[in-house]
């Protein structure tokens, strides 16, 4: 096991255990809280609350204070991805190996459980980090990341440009809200969760940015290559849609050049040490899911 995989293993645990107990259970919210809770705690990598963690290190802060930003950027994803499944958008029917909500608990209740695991995250992230933080713009950041300029918004272009001739550019537009908006945001987060200045958040924003770019266009990689088995999700979804993606618009093999072009950006963007090396590995990591 690498560093960088101990590292999130251990914050996957401690991510696991506050979801458990911030988001409602059954007895407290009924049905809301078991659709809330079928995509939160359904497991996957927690991608973005490790790269809090990351960013809390790279800030020179403990692990432990920004706990409740890593499950603030967990909650704002669980609700994307329960949003991104529903029969309007992307009509999925397996996410993590399992069905989508708006098939167990139909798609009204899907809708509302996106909606509570939003707003619970802006809870999460305002009730319990520690004093002393900037928490105005630790909400402001993720407000940002996760609506219209970011991650709604790429959304949004990303269903405009479904059936249209792919074009690198506007595909670049789309990743960056889509995907890279929240991963950067968790970075971001993480270094001011720590007590860093904003300078410093802004930094290791801009490195998040190149990660996630890297990120969504192996995650386009994968759609193409891999099967449902490996993925937990159906495969071939993008083309079957007709997407505009990183590989349709350059071609598999330019892609893989372009992502490891972003993945040395990020890396480069960081300060040497402890968390430069963990995203160099996490980098590698990426990378390797579609080589």
């Amino acid at each position: 096991m690498s560093a960088f995989e101990s590292f999130q293993e251990d914050v996957c645990t401690e991510v696991e255990v506050a979801l458990a107990a911030w988001v409602p259970d059954e007895q407290r919210a009924g049905a809301l809280a078991g659709a809330m809770r079928h995509i939160a705690l359904s497991g996957g990598k927690r991608l973005r609350p490790t790269l809090v963690a990351l960013g809390a290190l790279d800030g020179g802060g403990r692990r432990d204070d920004a706990l409740p930003a890593a499950v603030a950027v967990e909650l704002v994803h669980a609700y994307s991805l329960l949003h991104d499944d529903l029969p309007c958008m992307d009509d999925g029917q397996l996410r993590r190996g399992k069905p989508c909500a708006h098939l167990v608990y139909g798609e009204a209740m899907a809708v509302l459980a996106g909606d509570g695991l939003l707003t619970l995250a802006f809870e999460v992230l305002a009730r319990h980090t520690p004093p002393g933080r900037d928490i105005a713009a630790m909400v402001s950041a993720l407000a940002v990341a996760a609506g219209w300029e970011g991650m709604v918004g790429g959304q949004v272009a990303d269903l405009a440009a479904e059936g249209c001739e792919p074009d690198v550019r506007r595909v670049a537009t789309i990743h960056a809200g889509k995907t890279a908006a929240m991963i950067a945001v968790s970075l971001q987060l993480g270094a001011l969760s720590a007590g860093a200045d904003r300078e410093h958040g802004e930094r290791l924003a801009r490195a998040g940015h190149e990660l996630g770019m890297a990120f969504q266009i192996v995650d386009d990689l994968l759609d193409l290559e891999s099967t449902t088995e490996a993925l937990g999700k159906a495969a071939g979804a993008d083309a079957e849609r007709d997407k505009m993606t990183w590989p349709a618009a350059v071609g598999a093999e330019q892609a893989r050049v372009d992502a490891r072009r972003m993945v040395d950006a990020a890396v480069a963007a960081l300060a040497p040490g402890p968390a430069g090396e963990l995203a160099r590995e996490l980098g590698e990591m990426i990378l390797s899911r579609a080589s």
